[in-house]
């Protein structure tokens, strides 16, 4: 499963908040750039972002001269940053939920900069969607409980384990959906009529 490092943009251009919107403008000119990281200040600071948007919208549209305003004007501090290590599919959900387009990827310093672009030219969600592997791991986990549960036996705590790993990946699988698991019978709730008396299914009962 790819991660954000995975796809990040490293070479990632930064300007100062005290900086003119006109020298933002021009440095996003001469590096092909939608939008420019503002670095902290010092070490307890946020960094934050400005893009193009925000140079049309709160500059131009207002006719605002951009070699008198400053960056720290109209960026957007702090801003919403990514871990390098959570998955594509959390990171286009997050773009999603938050309608940003971009946004710094840092652990404890900037390395990166991810985009939905990046998303869409860079990620195996094409050729690897989330979805049909978690079937797989889904069916490989439920083998696994039963295969334990029977040697290890109903009632052991192995088997309790092992199941509650299928019921994550299950619920994993109905949050990825965005459905609740209501309607359906989970394989756990299979298991369960099979083995009644089994302690991990007594627990749940009225």
């Amino acid at each position: 499963m790819m991660k954000a490092q995975d796809i990040m943009t490293k070479d990632v251009v930064t300007i100062r908040g005290s900086a003119t919107v006109a020298e933002a403008t021009l440095l996003m000119k001469e590096k092909g750039l939608r939008a420019l990281v503002v670095d902290c200040r010092h070490e307890d600071d946020a960094y934050g972002m400005i893009t193009e948007t925000d140079i049309v919208y709160k500059v131009a549209a207002y006719g605002k001269d951009p070699q008198q305003m400053r960056v720290y004007e109209i960026m957007t501090k702090p801003c919403i940053v990514v871990n390098p290590s959570l998955g594509v599919e959390y990171v286009a959900r997050l773009f999603a939920n938050t309608r940003i387009r971009r946004a710094p990827v840092i652990k404890d310093k900037l390395l990166g900069i991810i985009s939905i672009s990046d998303i869409l030219t860079k990620s195996d969600f094409v050729e690897r969607p989330k979805e049909l592997l978690l079937k797989e791991r889904i069916q490989k986990s439920i083998e696994e409980a039963r295969a334990i549960c029977s040697a290890k036996g109903t009632d052991s705590k192995e088997c309790a384990a092992a199941w509650d790993e299928v019921e994550e990946l299950q619920a994993e699988a109905a949050h990825q959906k965005a459905e609740p698991m209501i309607s359906a019978k989970t394989s756990f709730d299979e298991y369960c009529a099979a083995n009644p008396d089994a302690p991990e299914c007594r627990i749940y009962d009225d």
